[in-house]
């Protein structure tokens, strides 16, 4: 794992005990990054006294590009941040331009953006765990995962006509109605991970050695993940409420029976548990919503060409990894003045030298994991 791990400097011995600290870099080209991320990590034997993440490596200047496009182009270059949870993002740029313009949005449509919002909550954690245990060395897992993964990919691609980085919310619902066979195959994937789930807990959650990996391993107390600004599950890990789905409820979150998912732990074995328990939450969901679609317009009556009134509006939403926020400027044109996203992997980058100081090189990818970080989605 560590065979692309390159020394590039050591300093005189005994700065640190008697072995003396060396530099060793990981990435920007590692297997365990999930990504173009390159860490400087200085070491002091097999002992981690920094962790500093480098970025820049893809930047793409996401939030300028979007200032030359309309209020219903921007949309849909989000899908190209977190692009495990795209559909989220969507979802949350339209909930801004809706906010400015007052879009009354129809009720089939909020109740079929939330339907595809936690299917790709599910399909996103599917992935994590996926990857997580392949990481650790355990790769039977990952095709577990990709099983039921599939599944909401055949799913998307039906709906929306994209697997991966889908385009499917505009500013007032939804671009399309759902296929003939949406209801269906949902409640074929439903039964499909309700008869699959325990093997979750066999082959990763119970394994002894897994936990051992995990438990008393990165950990972040409840006021140093407020204090970084952590969200999603790497402050739900900690003890801290920070589900907008729960805090700032939005679309029909309000009116559905589900639960916050929470863990005191503060290691990395209680972040693991939240996105296994919140997978669990969101087919909750989805069962209350499945066959309770309302009929009616999936797709509010807009203009052609969108004029936001001239002013500030801000939204946040709850995606795979916290807490996405959107912040639009408007002069009154057709374009936005100035577009800011809050996005929650650059927080949740940022507590990993803390959580890392002090802890062995080999236990740096099991803490890394429990961030679930999406590099596109920091690195914009």
């Amino acid at each position: 794992m560590y065979r692309e791990t390159q020394i590039i400097k050591e300093t005189s011995p005994g700065i640190v005990g008697e072995t003396g600290e060396f530099t060793i870099n990981v990435g920007p080209q590692h297997p365990a990054t999930h990504g173009v991320l390159h860490l400087v990590i200085t070491l002091s034997g097999e002992t981690i006294m920094k962790v500093e993440p480098h970025l820049g490596y893809i930047h793409r200047s996401i939030e300028k590009m979007c200032e030359s496009l309309t209020y219903r182009q921007f949309i849909y270059v989000t899908s190209r941040m977190d692009y495990l949870s795209s559909h989220i993002n969507n979802h949350a740029c339209a909930l801004c331009v809706e906010k400015g313009m007052q879009i009354e949005v129809p009720e089939r449509a909020k109740v079929i953006r939330v339907l595809m919002d936690e299917l790709t909550r599910i399909a996103s954690h599917e992935l994590w765990w996926g990857a997580m245990a392949m990481d650790l060395g355990a790769f039977t897992p990952f095709f577990h995962a990709f099983r039921e993964r599939e599944s909401i990919n055949e799913i998307m691609e039906e709906t929306c006509g994209a697997r991966l980085t889908m385009n499917y919310n505009v500013p007032g619902g939804v671009m399309q109605d759902l296929h003939p066979d949406f209801q269906r195959k949902v409640k074929e994937f439903l039964k499909l991970y309700k008869s699959k789930i325990h093997e979750y807990d066999e082959l990763v959650t119970g394994n002894i050695i897994f936990q051992n990996r995990m438990k008393g391993v990165g950990m972040l107390s409840a006021k140093d993940a407020i204090s970084y600004g952590c969200s999603g599950p790497t402050a739900r890990g900690s003890g801290v409420s920070s589900d907008i789905r729960k805090v700032y409820p939005y679309g029909i979150y309000d009116k559905l029976e589900f639960d916050e998912v929470l863990e005191t732990g503060g290691d990395s074995f209680a972040r693991y548990m939240v996105r296994i328990r919140e997978m669990q939450q969101s087919i909750r969901i989805i069962e209350q919503l499945i066959d309770n679609i309302p009929e009616g317009d999936f797709q509010a009556k807009t203009k052609a060409v969108l004029k936001l009134p001239k002013g500030e509006f801000y939204t946040k939403v709850e995606t795979a990894r916290g807490e996405l926020g959107v912040y639009i400027v408007s002069e009154g044109g057709t374009t936005p003045y100035r577009i800011k996203f809050r996005s929650p992997g650059f927080s949740n980058l940022s507590v990993l030298d803390h959580i890392a100081r002090g802890s062995k090189i080999g236990d740096l990818v099991a803490m890394m994991g429990t961030l679930d970080l999406v590099i596109p989605d920091i690195d914009r």
